[in-house]
């Protein structure tokens, strides 16, 4: 028999997890989650009322989860998480691009399609945007063959795996770079819109007064051989709600200019009338890692 305190609980916990668990790296992870855990439930003089209303929060997330929604990586992104283990992740050189928080929403196996063509599978009647640029790795030198997933919302605010009247890959495309490590496509203009809000995540949200808005973006996933995968997303400049994304995803190198154009010639390059919205950004990649 042992007699557990408030404060020898948590010295039992590790050292009995330690001592069972053989693996160095599920050791550490284990032994710091029990003692953060227990260290927060301390700080805050949790009470069983709270505790038992958190893991009513926890299993209500579980519950939102489908093939088509994602609470639980939701919860990570609003709470910086995502961002934090990405920042970790990912760090860069050079001319590599930033990365950023993959969201809840990415399908794998987008259609793939010609440089050039459009994602937009209905009219809303948004504008047109022309995306175009380069992927070269982190000195600048052009990657041919590289392949450029892109996702985003529609003029209504919602990705086409929320919209029940939205036809299937409705602006969702996969790429590939030419010889010259060129893209291009034709989207829609990006809008700012709401994360849902109407699971645990809107409540925790409503609870501590922040709001569910993200800036317009438009998401772009790279990758190649040779190279590491970039995440990433390409914010427009101006938006409303850049110094306050709902999931902290910002950055300003990630940050551009969504211009109007007027460019007649460009225009009837790509079956667009004028005006219409140009968007240029080169994404530079890293070199795979070597073990």
């Amino acid at each position: 028999m042992r007699d557990y305190t408030a404060d020898n609980i948590t010295e039992a916990v590790v050292k009995e997890y330690a001592s069972k668990t053989s693996d160095p790296r599920m050791q550490r992870i284990i032994t710091s989650l029990i003692t953060h855990m227990h260290a927060f439930v301390k700080d805050v003089e949790l009470t069983e009322a709270e505790w038992f209303a958190g893991i009513q929060f926890l299993t209500d997330t579980g519950k939102m989860c489908d093939d088509k929604r994602q609470e639980f990586i939701l919860l990570s992104d609003t709470l910086g998480v995502s961002m934090l283990v990405d920042a970790l992740s990912h760090p860069k050189t050079g001319l590599g691009t930033e990365s950023t928080v993959l969201g809840p929403f990415y399908v794998e196996d987008a259609p793939e399609q010609k440089n050039g063509s459009s994602i937009i599978r209905r009219d809303l009647s948004a504008r047109p945007t022309l995306m175009r640029g380069k992927v070269t790795n982190a000195e600048g030198a052009p990657i041919a063959g590289a392949r450029v997933d892109v996702w985003q919302t529609s003029a209504n605010g919602l990705y086409d795996i929320q919209d029940k009247d939205a036809p299937e890959w409705n602006l969702r495309g996969r790429f590939t770079t030419e010889e010259d490590g060129s893209y291009a496509l034709i989207s829609e203009t990006p809008v700012s819109y709401s994360i849902p809000t109407d699971g645990p995540v809107g409540r925790m949200l409503d609870a501590t007064g922040r709001h569910g808005m993200r800036p317009a973006h438009v998401h772009f996933m790279l990758s190649a051989d040779g190279y590491r995968p970039l995440t990433t997303h390409i914010f427009v400049k101006g938006d409303a709600y850049l110094d306050s994304d709902a999931v902290f995803a910002t950055k300003d190198s990630l940050v551009a200019d969504f211009k109007e154009c007027e460019d007649a010639t460009l225009a009837e390059r790509y079956g667009l009338t004028t005006p219409f919205t140009l968007l240029e950004y080169d994404f530079g990649l890293m070199p795979a890692a070597h073990s």
